[in-house]
C-alpha cells in the first residue's frame, strides 16, 4: 500500500494520485496553515469523493443514496493525517449486491491512498436506531454533512438526530459526562503532562467536542471567551505534529517537541507546552462550569414536580439566599454576589468571595466571577488587612482552593492581584517527579500546607511560603535566589511588616534546605548543623520550613517524600532546634496594660458590673474596632465574653485578656481587648452588648443554648474539614504560670467553648492572647491554679487533652 504524500506522479484531478499531488502541495505550502489550511483539505477531500461517489453512482445505477462526512470531518476540520469518517445513507431501494458495489467504489481508492477510514452504510432509520444505542455515533451525527449525493437524506436524518439529541438530553448528557471523566482518568490531564494526548486528555480536543456537544442540546452552553481560540491552538499543534511525525498521533512526544515547536513559529519545547497548557486549561474550565450547569438544570428538572407537590406556593424557598459573607451568598448550589454588592467601590470584594466559596466547598458562580473582572476596583499597594487576611483564608481552605483560585485565573483576576504569578502560569516543569505545572504546584502546595497549620505557631507565613516558594521558576537563574527576591516585593505589595517580609524571604530562598541537607549531609557533624541554624535564624522559622519542605515534597508528588525523607528532615530539625534555642531568649510576660484599659478597670469595680467601650482603630488599614471590656474578677468571665461577641455575630480576629490588680482597692479586675468584625453588616450597639453580657454573666441568658439552636438553624456547610484542633503545653515560657497554646479552625464560639472547658477544669485564667490568621487560630493562654500557681505537668497535660477534647 502507497501512503499519500508517494503518490505524486500523477496529475488528474479526480483520480487517485491526482488529489495525493493536490494534497501534498497544500500541506507544504507556507502560506496555508492553521484553520484554512483544515479548511482548504477539507475541501479538496470534498471535490475528491464527489468525483469518486458521481462515477460510482453511474457505475452501479443506485438511486436514493449519499455520502456523509461526520465527525472532524464533518467539522471541515482535517489534519495532515486525518482519518475520514464517512457514512453511505441511502433509501433502502438499492439492492443489496448495487449497494455494495457502490460502497467498494468508494472505500477501495480511499484506503488504496493509505488513508484511515471509518465507514458505515445505512439508510436514515438504521442510523437513527444505532445512534440511540451508541452515544459516539450520535456525537458523530451532530456535525454531519453532505458531501456528495442526495441532500435532502441527510437532512430528514439530521433534523431526527437532533431533535433526539434535546428530547433524551436528561440521559444523554450524563452518559457523556461519565464518558469524558472516564476518558480523563485513562488519558490524565493535559494540561500537565510532559507528553500529553492532543485528543484524548483532560482539557483536549474530544472535551472541546464534547462541548459542543452540550451546546447543541439546548440544556446549557459553555462560556465562549476564548474557547475556539483554545480550540484552534489545540488543532494547530496536533496539525505540526502529524507533519513532524508523517502519522496519525495525537502524542505529543518529548522528542518531537522542538520539531513541532519550530513548525509553529516558537521558540522551544517549552513554550510549544505552555501554549497547549495554556489551551488546555481554557478548556477544562469551560468543562467544568459547563458539566455544573448541566448538573444544576438536570437536578431543577428532577425537584421541580416534587417541590411543587410538597410546598404548592412555597416553593420558591427552594432559591433561597444564605449569606457566606459580607456580599457573598449562597445561592442554588453556588457561591454568588449579594444583589447589594458593589465590586467598583469595594476592593476586597473578589479576595472575600473567593475564600468564602472555597471555606464553603462551594464553586463559584462564572457570572460573578466576570464581573468582579470587569468591575472590581484595584487593591491599594500596600493591601488593607482585610485583603490580606481573605487571601489567607482562601489559602488555607485546603481542596477546594483549587477550583476556586482557576476559576478567578481564568478570568485575569489572579495576574491582575498578583502580577508575578504571569510568568508561572501554565509552566511546564521537566523534571518527571513533579506531577504539576510551576502554578499549579504552588497551590497544590498550599493545600498541603492548609493540613499543617496546626503544627506552626504562623500558619499566614507558612501558607504565604507555600504559595510563593516556586515563584522563581519564572525567571532565569537559581529560582531560589531570585524567588526570595520576588516573594519580598510580593509581601510588601500585600502588606506584612518588615519582620514577616524577611521570615518570608528566608522560607522561599531556603526551601529545599532542610530535605537537601538531611539527605545529602553529615547530620553528625556539628558544621552542618550549625550551617542550617545560621541560614535559618530560629526556632520559628525552621518550625515554618519544616512544614513548608514537607507540604512542598507532597504537593511534588509520590516519589518526592517518604518515611525514610521525613524521619530524615526531623532528624535534623531536632539538632537544629537544640542549637538555635540554646541562644533564643525566652518569651516574656504580657505588656503593661494602657491608661484606657485602668480607667475602665476602675469604673468596673466602682459599679461592680461589665464596662466596655468600643473605639476606632488607628490604623488605615485596620480590620474591625477594639472592644475593650473590664469585669470584676469573677468565674466564667472569657467564656461568657466570647459566647455574647459570637451570638452578635462578631468575629473576633485578636483578642487578650489580662488580670489587673489596682493599688488601694480591693479586688481584681479583669480587662479583656478584642479587635472585633461585623460578620455581616454594622456593628452591634455596645449598650446591646453590656445588656448581654449582664444577663450572661448572672446565668439569665444561656449562651451555650442560644449558640446551639443556631448552628442548628444554620447547619455547617460542606467543604474540606479543616486540620483538628492542636492544643500543647509550652514548656519554660513562664514562671508564674502554664501556658497553653491552641492551634485551631477559626469557628463562631471557639473562645466560648475554650473557655467553658477551662472553667470546668476548674483553672483559673491568667492572660489570654489571640490571633486570628485567616482561617486559623493560634490562641495562647496563662493558666494557674485557683490559688495562683502553675499547674504540675500531669495537670497541664490533662488540662491540654481536656480542651483538646472540647474543641473536637
Amino acid at each position: 500500500m502507497t501512503s499519500v504524500e508517494e503518490n505524486t506522479d500523477h496529475t488528474a484531478d479526480s483520480g487517485p494520485s491526482g488529489y495525493a499531488a493536490a494534497r501534498l502541495r497544500l500541506l507544504q505550502e507556507e502560506s496555508q496553515s492553521g484553520p484554512s489550511r483544515r479548511s482548504a483539505l477539507a475541501g479538496l477531500t470534498d471535490t475528491w469523493l464527489n468525483a469518486l461517489f458521481a462515477t460510482a453512482v453511474r457505475e452501479t445505477g443506485v438511486r436514493g443514496a449519499t455520502l456523509v462526512a461526520v465527525g472532524g470531518y464533518g467539522r471541515a476540520e482535517l489534519s495532515p493525517r486525518s482519518d475520514l469518517d464517512l457514512l453511505l445513507l441511502h433509501d433502502g431501494r438499492a439492492e443489496p449486491r448495487a449497494l455494495s458495489a457502490l460502497a467498494d467504489r468508494v472505500w477501495y481508492p480511499v484506503w488504496d491512498l493509505g488513508v484511515a477510514l471509518d465507514h458505515s452504510v445505512r439508510t436514515p432509520a438504521e442510523a437513527r436506531r444505532t445512534a440511540g444505542e451508541d452515544l459516539k455515533v450520535h456525537l458523530g451525527l451532530l456535525d454531519a454533512r453532505t458531501v456528495a449525493g442526495d441532500a435532502g437524506l441527510l437532512a430528514g436524518l439530521r433534523t431526527s438526530v437532533l431533535a433526539d439529541w434535546r428530547n433524551q438530553a436528561a440521559k444523554r448528557l450524563p452518559e457523556l459526562h461519565s464518558l469524558c471523566r472516564e476518558r480523563a482518568e485513562r488519558a490524565g490531564e493535559l494540561r500537565f503532562l510532559l507528553e500529553p494526548d492532543l485528543k484524548e486528555a483532560r482539557g483536549g480536543l474530544r472535551d472541546a467536542t464534547a462541548l459542543r456537544a452540550v451546546a447543541a442540546s439546548w440544556l446549557a452552553d459553555a462560556p465562549r471567551e476564548g474557547l475556539a481560540e483554545a480550540r484552534r491552538r489545540l488543532l494547530d499543534a496536533r496539525d505540526a505534529l502529524h507533519l513532524v511525525t508523517g502519522r496519525a498521533t495525537d502524542r505529543l512526544s518529548l522528542q518531537e517537541q522542538d520539531q513541532v515547536a519550530d513548525r509553529l513559529g516558537l521558540l522551544d519545547a517549552d513554550a510549544l507546552l505552555r501554549e497547549v497548557y495554556e489551551a488546555a486549561r481554557v478548556v477544562s474550565y469551560a468543562g467544568d462550569v459547563t458539566w455544573r450547569e448541566v448538573g444544576r438544570v438536570l437536578r431543577a428538572r428532577a425537584a421541580r414536580p416534587r417541590l411543587r407537590g410538597l410546598l404548592g406556593a412555597r416553593g420558591d424557598r427552594a432559591n433561597t439566599r444564605a449569606p457566606l459573607a459580607e456580599g457573598v451568598v449562597e445561592s442554588d448550589g453556588e457561591a454568588v454576589l449579594a444583589l447589594a454588592a458593589r465590586p467598583d467601590r469595594d476592593p476586597v470584594l473578589a479576595l472575600r468571595f473567593a475564600a468564602a466559596a472555597a471555606q464553603a466547598g462551594l464553586p463559584v458562580s462564572l457570572h460573578a466571577v466576570r464581573r468582579l473582572a470587569a468591575q472590581a476596583k484595584p487593591l491599594p499597594v500596600p493591601w488593607p488587612a482585610e485583603a490580606r487576611e481573605q487571601l489567607l483564608t482562601l489559602l488555607g481552605a485546603g481542596e477546594p482552593t483549587v477550583a476556586v483560585w482557576e476559576a478567578l485565573e481564568a478570568e485575569g483576576l489572579i495576574t491582575r492581584l498578583l502580577p508575578d504569578w504571569e510568568r508561572v502560569r501554565c509552566r511546564p516543569q521537566r523534571n518527571p517527579v513533579h506531577t504539576w505545572t510551576v502554578d499549579r504546584h504552588l497551590i497544590e502546595t498550599a493545600v498541603r500546607a492548609s493540613a499543617l497549620t496546626r503544627r506552626v505557631g504562623r500558619p499566614d507565613l507558612l501558607l504565604m511560603a507555600a504559595l510563593l516558594h516556586d515563584i522563581g521558576k519564572g525567571w532565569p537563574g537559581d529560582h531560589s535566589v531570585a524567588g526570595e527576591t520576588i516573594a519580598r516585593d510580593v509581601a510588601t505589595r500585600i502588606g506584612f511588616d518588615p519582620q514577616d517580609i524577611a521570615v518570608l524571604g528566608t522560607l522561599v530562598r531556603h526551601h529545599l534546605l532542610l530535605i537537601d541537607t538531611a539527605t545529602r549531609r553529615d547530620l553528625d557533624d556539628p558544621a552542618t548543623v550549625r550551617t542550617v541554624a545560621d541560614a535559618v535564624g530560629s526556632v520559628g522559622t525552621l518550625e515554618i520550613l519544616h512544614a513548608l519542605t514537607e507540604a512542598d515534597a507532597l504537593a511534588t508528588g509520590p516519589a518526592a517524600w517518604s518515611a525514610w525523607r521525613g524521619s530524615l528532615v526531623a532528624d535534623l530539625v531536632a539538632r537544629v532546634a537544640a542549637v538555635l534555642r540554646g541562644s533564643a531568649p525566652a518569651a516574656g510576660e504580657p505588656e503593661i496594660p494602657t491608661t484606657e484599659q485602668e480607667r475602665l478597670a476602675v469604673e468596673a469595680l466602682r459599679t461592680g458590673e461589665p464596662v466596655l467601650a468600643l473605639q476606632a482603630r488607628q490604623e488605615e488599614d485596620a480590620v474591625g474596632v477594639d472592644l475593650v471590656v473590664a469585669v470584676p474578677d469573677q468565674p466564667g468571665v472569657l467564656p461568657a465574653v466570647a459566647g455574647v461577641l459570637a451570638l452578635h455575630r462578631l468575629t473576633v480576629r485578636a483578642a487578650d485578656l489580662r488580670s489587673m490588680e489596682l493599688p488601694d482597692r480591693l479586688g481584681e479586675v479583669l480587662v479583656l481587648r478584642w479587635r472585633v468584625a461585623a460578620e455581616y453588616g454594622a456593628l452591634p450597639q455596645a449598650a446591646r452588648l453590656r445588656t448581654d453580657l449582664v444577663r450572661a454573666l448572672d446565668g439569665s441568658l444561656d449562651v451555650p443554648a442560644k449558640l446551639a439552636d443556631r448552628e442548628a438553624a444554620y447547619p455547617r456547610r460542606r467543604g474540606v474539614v479543616p486540620p483538628p484542633p492542636r492544643v500543647t503545653v509550652v514548656p519554660e515560657v513562664s514562671s508564674l504560670a502554664t501556658v497553653l497554646e491552641v492551634r485551631a479552625p477559626d469557628a463562631v464560639g471557639l473562645l466560648h467553648r475554650i473557655g467553658r472547658a477551662l472553667e470546668a477544669a476548674g483553672v483559673r485564667v491568667r492572660s489570654a492572647h489571640v490571633s486570628t490568621l485567616g482561617a486559623n487560630a493560634v490562641d495562647t493562654l496563662y493558666v494557674t491554679t485557683p490559688e495562683g500557681k502553675p499547674l504540675d505537668p500531669a495537670a497541664a497535660s490533662a488540662l491540654a487533652a481536656t480542651v483538646t477534647t472540647a474543641l473536637s
